[in-house]
């Protein structure tokens, strides 16, 4: 310090020097961050010049101020990046040559990635609800009742996430003591409850119910399956019906991303 700009550009002064995919990464990497941010790590760009003077101008200003902290600003600029990735939407391939549970599971695993690199975010549990919901909208003559993922049933008075006829579904990502004694309650009440979660959840709540006596009055669904079930059987088994109702399935899905949150973030793309 202090920076001069012209040491910072190629013999070509056309681009900015060690900047590129593999230095942008590599930082990246550090801080536990997986995703490409960009594949040229903006070398290229015409405005990376113009960006990289008015970067060196300002941090010549603030060392007048004092020392520098390198390690903060990185820091300061990782979450920014964190940001910038967790505001783009999931996206949604009909990839005919893949089964429908791989589709689906592609989706969650996408809702896991950015919820790890989220501290207290819960992208897949609000993701798995909606789809559920998605798929009981587009199953029923009528939409059900919607609530936001984030509000608990006891705090609205429901008696599941759904409560359609004599039945109550419980969506999770990790079933609980505390949901099992809602499904004893659901029994208490005369109402038959579902669970569905993922696959790992399963075991989980076979074990659980065994352990409150339920187990054989209450259904556990393993997530990927009962959508993709319902997706060959609505599309009659079809592929133009499979991918037309997939394609139902997102839109219903953005529909009520739309109604009961306010991140965009959580909407799915479809892609060809």
């Amino acid at each position: 310090m202090p920076l001069k700009f012209e040491n910072l550009l190629t013999k070509s002064d056309g681009q900015v020097l060690g900047l590129g995919k593999t230095a942008v990464q590599n930082i990246l990497r550090d801080h536990g961050v997986t995703k490409v941010l960009a594949e040229e790590g903006g070398r290229t760009s015409r405005g990376s010049v113009g960006n990289m003077k008015k970067y060196v101008a300002f941090l010549n200003g603030l060392k007048k101020s004092g020392d520098i902290d390198f390690e903060y600003i990185e820091k300061w600029w990782i979450q920014k990046v964190k940001a910038f990735f967790s505001g783009k939407p999931f996206l949604f391939s009909f990839d005919q040559s893949k089964s429908l549970r791989t589709i689906i599971r592609d989706l969650i695993q996408q809702a896991e990635k950015r919820q790890k690199q989220t501290k207290g975010a819960t992208f897949v549990g609000t993701m798995l609800q909606y789809l559920i919901g998605a798929k009981l909208n587009i199953l029923l003559d009528k939409p059900v009742e919607h609530h936001g993922a984030s509000v608990s049933d006891d705090v609205s008075g429901r008696e599941g996430d759904f409560v359609i006829e004599d039945v109550a579904i419980h969506v999770t990502t990790s079933p609980t003591e505390a949901l099992l004694r809602k499904c004893q309650r659901n029994l208490d009440k005369g109402l038959k409850p579902v669970i569905i979660t993922l696959q790992k959840g399963v075991a989980v709540a076979e074990g659980l119910s065994e352990q409150t006596g339920i187990l054989e009055r209450l259904d556990i669904f393993e997530a990927e399956q009962f959508l993709a079930g319902n997706l060959y059987e609505i599309g009659k088994f079809a592929l133009a019906g499979r991918r037309t109702t997939a394609e139902h399935l997102i839109r219903e899905y953005n529909s009520i991303v739309e109604f009961c949150e306010t991140d965009p973030s959580l909407h799915i793309n479809l892609t060809k």
